[in-house]
């Protein structure tokens, strides 16, 4: 970036921290045209645009996701809440919220779960204990879990809807979680993937949701082996985040229309990946880490306009090189295949499929082709889906539960 653009960001981020927000949107897109990112026609921010955005089409006054509000990322002003536990300052009011019984056993819960001070809300699928479920359980017996990360805008149940995970979770035994961004700590409820304190270990909203997934796996019954984590867009930028910052919780992860972990540092960076995507060879984590060989399943629209095809492309590439450096350390090889398929309504797209020496995926990367920034067979029901195309959520799941974390 030039200086100019450098001198207009700052002013951007003095016209933020006085709170005149307009201002601030404003200079930030006077940067962007000057420097060739803005766009013409489509969204381009770190997630879904606004609701109500026609497909392809900018969204009015060209929101940028949040970006331009800046939020202290120290202790929250109101401190721990009454009632939260000592220590590292976690509290949970367990299941206490509102539970709407919807069939035999199954619960769709509300709540919150407090951390240093953070407080998300959440949804929480619980599915019938046996009953109805394609994989038998005893009752009690620890279930999978999957942790599910919406994109900008969202919320737990507008995912939810737009995904159709707890249909399949039902069919499967599987316990669901939808952690909630606020819009205290981003104005468009993005979760901050761009922010170098929320891309580590035991800090910010990583260790904030790997709290919350420890505090409900405990009052559930959940098997620690069989974790997973998915998102969309900045959700699967973070899912990428949580699955290296903890390979130690989460058995694989899933990352749709998303961005590796590390692509980015601030907010210019975060723009320029998203607008041109990163070189697809890095097999680092962040902060220069060696990244962790966590089995990944990666979903990303080549028309995508809003997250760049060569993220998905990244993060596919440097999960089989970690794979292939696991598996030359142990003295073995992989295999990598690539086929040609249609979705039911007959959309394209390429499956490359990335194989340890045993025959067991690693790494699934499906290119869809046409398709943009949304959901792939997805349902009408939520946002920032597109019906049409193969279903992301069910190949999810079919990858996730032929994973188990060994240890």
């Amino acid at each position: 970036m030039n200086d100019r653009f450098s001198q207009w960001m700052a002013d951007a981020a003095q016209s933020t921290h006085a709170g005149r927000l307009a201002e601030a949107t404003d200079t930030i897109q006077r940067a962007l045209r000057d420097a060739g990112l803005a766009p013409t026609r489509a969204h381009s921010g770190p997630g879904p645009a606004p609701r109500g955005t026609p497909p392809g089409q900018a969204a009015p006054g060209w929101v940028l996701d949040g970006l331009t509000r800046v939020i202290d990322d120290g202790p929250h002003p109101a401190g721990r809440p009454a009632g939260a536990a000592a220590g590292d300052g976690a509290s949970w009011a367990g299941a206490a919220g509102s539970a709407n019984a919807d069939g035999a056993g199954e619960r769709w819960l509300r709540d919150s779960f407090s951390h240093r001070g953070r407080t998300l809300a959440y949804r929480l699928y619980l599915p019938p204990e046996t009953a109805g479920t394609a994989v038998a359980t005893a009752a009690g017996a620890p279930r999978p879990l999957v942790v599910m990360l919406h994109g900008c805008t969202q919320n737990a149940d507008d995912f939810a809807a737009g995904t159709q995970m707890n249909r399949l979770a039902r069919d499967h035994g599987v316990v669901v979680l939808y952690p909630e961004q606020t819009q205290r700590d981003n104005a468009q409820k993005c979760w901050n993937w761009f922010k170098p304190q929320h891309q580590q270990r035991g800090r910010g909203e990583p260790a904030a949701l790997v709290a919350l997934v420890q505090a409900v796996c405990a009052a559930h019954a959940v098997d620690p082996a069989r974790i997973y984590v998915a998102g969309l867009s900045a959700g699967g930028a973070m899912a990428d985040i949580l699955g290296q910052c903890y390979p130690d919780v989460f058995a694989a992860v899933g990352v749709h229309s998303g961005l590796p972990q590390g692509a980015a540092a601030d907010v210019a960076s975060a723009l320029a990946v998203m607008r041109n995507g990163q070189a697809a060879a890095q097999p680092r984590g962040g902060a220069g880490l060696p990244r962790a060989a966590v089995p990944t399943i990666v979903f990303h629209g080549d028309a995508d306009t809003t997250v760049h095809v060569r993220n998905g492309a990244a993060i596919a590439r440097a999960g089989s090189l970690a794979a292939d450096a696991a598996q030359g350390a142990a003295g073995r090889q992989g295999a990598c295949e690539a086929t040609q398929g249609r979705s039911s309504r007959g959309e394209r797209h390429t499956r490359t499929v990335y194989t340890d020496a045993g025959g067991g995926a690693t790494v699934e990367y499906w290119t869809l082709h046409g398709a943009g920034h949304a959901w792939s067979g997805g349902s009408a029901a939520g946002t920032y889906t597109h019906p049409g195309g193969v279903d992301a959520s069910a190949e999810m799941l079919r990858f996730f539960l032929q994973h188990a974390r060994k240890g």
